[in-house]
């Protein structure tokens, strides 16, 4: 086990000799931007190691430098013209950068707890929210509660929040979840950064399949991390999805993301153990478990 959470951990992991270029303390840890071998990073540090956030490819800093960010893309397929656009955890900005290039007409919201992480992904990745992009320096939840309150749907929420260590707690119950498909606008897609292998799959698989009925899992095989996909209408079946992938190829090749190659990647069969409990306010172990031996 001790070997399939390393793996799952891998590529979040710091470059090994990578040259520490700024270092930022913010309340919630500290915030390093390293550089190595044309990549530009930055990087949580969490309580045993550093796992990076975001990477640019300095001699091509249009592409996606990270599995994940290609990844988080595919939700395209079952959202492909979205024109409201609900991102949580900025990073260095990719997925709103992105984004914004490909659909300008859509209105992006951004929610980053950390104001730290806003200045970082400024200064060093040059991310600014601008055109129909907004940055609200909050708490995900307190966000969420406040856009239920105001009334506010979303057609493509992209959930992207992670600390030093994994997803914060209150960020994986099923209250949590629930509240943000309440967010979704009808035939609203969401997706969900998480990791393929660890000791709480089965605990965060059962606790979406209670917020959302079936989802598509997307793994890809150079990848730790997994992408959860789900919708408030019925998941599309395969041949959609490969006739959105063939439609979606010539825009997003400039960013490197092979979109053809993903939809035999989605995978809705439940492959976890349905007797799990799902994560809640009251039983979210997430950070004891992650860190069990």
């Amino acid at each position: 086990m001790k070997h399939a959470l390393l793996l799952a951990f891998g590529l979040a992991c710091a470059f090994p000799t990578a040259e520490v270029i700024h270092e930022e303390p913010s309340l919630y840890g500290k915030i390093l931007v390293t550089r190595e071998a044309g990549f530009l990073c930055m990087q949580f540090s969490g309580r045993t190691e550093r796992r990076r956030q975001s990477c640019i490819d300095e001699r091509a800093p249009g592409k996606m430098a990270l599995h994940y960010t290609r990844m988080m893309m595919a939700s395209l397929l079952l959202a492909p013209e979205p024109e409201s656009i609900l991102i949580t955890g900025l990073g260095g900005g990719t997925l709103p950068k992105a984004l914004a290039e490909l659909l300008p007409e859509a209105h992006i919201d951004v929610v980053e707890i950390d104001p730290a992480v806003v200045s970082v992904a400024d200064r060093f990745f040059d991310f600014q929210a601008v055109g129909n992009t907004r940055v609200f320096v909050r708490d995900a939840r307190v966000f969420t509660r406040r856009a239920l309150r105001d009334g506010n749907r979303y057609e493509l929420i992209l959930l992207d929040t992670f600390d030093g260590d994994y997803i914060p707690e209150h960020l994986m119950t099923l209250e949590y979840l629930q509240q943000t498909r309440r967010l979704l606008a009808p035939n609203g897609v969401l997706a969900a950064n998480t990791f393929a292998i660890s000791r709480l799959y089965d605990h965060e698989s059962e606790t979406y399949y209670r917020a959302f009925g079936p989802f598509f899992n997307f793994t890809i095989r150079d990848s730790a991390n997994r992408i959860v996909l789900a919708s408030t209408a019925p998941l599309p079946d395969h041949s959609t999805l490969r006739r959105a992938a063939r439609s979606w190829r010539q825009r997003l090749a400039p960013y490197g993301i092979p979109i053809t190659s993903y939809p035999r990647r989605f995978d809705r069969a439940q492959r976890w153990n349905r007797d799990r409990r799902p994560l809640t306010d009251q039983y979210s172990p997430a950070n004891v478990l992650q860190r069990m031996d």
